[in-house]
């Protein structure tokens, strides 16, 4: 008890120290320093790719499965509303507050003090990975995406994201569609010309009314938000051209694929550009990490709100500490007691999650003498 209550004393100090570094999304090597070399000071050996740092616990296997520790280091830029400075660490009342102290620096040093804490154990049934990403708050490509192709296949993942200590076991994903609605110029005093703008409008309201027939019965339903639109160059011009962007929070209901084909066929705007690597993510009630925030009594929910999940081809779970509404809000805190206490709960969910590992591998050896398949035994393996 004593080593982790060290831990989370020098956590707190790299958190304040995180602080104090610009690190808005894509500029981020400043804190991806001080993260490499909180690392090494404590005998660990890292690797950076970008403003990304990794690093793997002392008994890293190829032949174990491997579960991703992530969380990220990157922060928007400060709104008007601060009365603080962002950059100045102030610890009052309680609370730390700081730019990224919420979102998601305590998740962040948290799961860091989490894989010190087991990093020299020879006999854990997983390999640790741990990634410090960049880039997450924009979805960057030079972010966790760039990082997880060079690195052993990863199996299951645990998200640092600000939820409260509670877990959720599925996430939406996002598209992102840029439109465009065609007319014909003319003088807005005649009655001529074919209004871009009117066409625009029509299409707008289908995303704004439209519901789609499946319901995830984790996500609930997908949601469509124009969010942006602009057209038109003067009063008197009737516009032949107007561009509007559509935020889409996609489900395990449909791929999105399906999904473009269905508003394809509804508006008659251009769908000029289209992300759709951002995928909703799920968890198998089974799995491993399930079963050990259960035995820990950590409550489960869906989450709307997107983070580095979507890029993990792996099932994860997100969880942290610090609530979610806090993040990027103007003097944005954390409580001091939310940072041990988010640490502490990390290192319960890893040990029992290795004992789920180890027994499930013991029964998967008994089962294998006695002549029954290990698809029976594991079966969330399956998933």
């Amino acid at each position: 008890m004593k080593r982790v209550d060290g831990l989370i004393d020098e956590a707190i100090l790299l958190l304040k120290d995180l602080i104090a570094v610009e690190s808005f999304s894509g500029n981020e090597s400043g804190t991806a320093e001080l993260v490499e070399r909180f690392l090494r000071e404590r005998g660990v050996e890292t690797g950076r790719k970008f403003n990304n740092v990794y690093a793997r616990n002392a008994g890293f296997s190829p032949g174990k499965p491997t579960l991703l520790l992530n969380s990220h280091h990157d922060t928007v830029n400060p709104n008007s509303g601060w009365t603080l400075d962002p950059f100045t660490p102030l610890e009052k009342d309680g609370r730390l507050y700081g730019l990224g102290s919420n979102d998601a620096g305590a998740s962040l040093v948290g799961l860091v003090a989490a894989f010190i804490h087991f990093h020299h154990r020879k006999d854990l049934p997983c390999n640790l990975l741990l990634v410090a990403s960049a880039e997450e708050e924009i979805s960057g490509e030079r972010g966790l995406a760039s990082v997880l192709p060079e690195q052993e296949p990863v199996d299951a993942a645990i998200v640092g994201e600000p939820t409260g200590m509670e877990m959720a076991v599925a996430e939406k994903g996002l598209m992102v569609l840029r439109c465009r609605a065609h007319g014909t110029a003319g003088h807005a005093a005649r009655d001529v010309g074919d209004n871009a703008i009117v066409k625009a409008i029509r299409d707008i309201q289908w995303f704004g009314s439209y519901r789609f027939a499946r319901h995830s019965p984790l996500l609930g339903e997908v949601k469509m938000s124009v969010t942006m639109i602009r057209g038109g160059l003067q009063h008197n011009v009737i516009p032949d051209r107007c561009d509007f962007t559509v935020d889409i929070r996609t489900t395990d209901a449909y791929s999105h694929d399906e999904l473009l084909e269905i508003i394809r066929d509804a508006v008659s705007s251009e769908i000029v550009q289209c992300s759709k690597r951002l995928h909703p993510s799920s968890i198998a009630t089974d799995h491993p990490l399930v079963e050990s925030a259960r035995a820990l009594g950590i409550e489960l929910f869906a989450s709307a709100t997107l983070s580095d999940q979507s890029q993990i081809p792996a099932p994860s779970v997100k969880i942290g500490p610090g609530m979610s509404e806090r993040s990027h809000t103007a003097d944005e805190f954390v409580y001091i007691h939310e940072i041990g206490e988010g640490a502490r709960t990390y290192i319960a969910l890893l040990e029992r999650y290795f004992e789920i590992l180890e027994s499930d591998k013991i029964r998967a050896g008994e089962a294998k003498q006695s002549g029954f398949s290990n698809e029976t035994v594991s079966g969330y393996e399956h998933n």
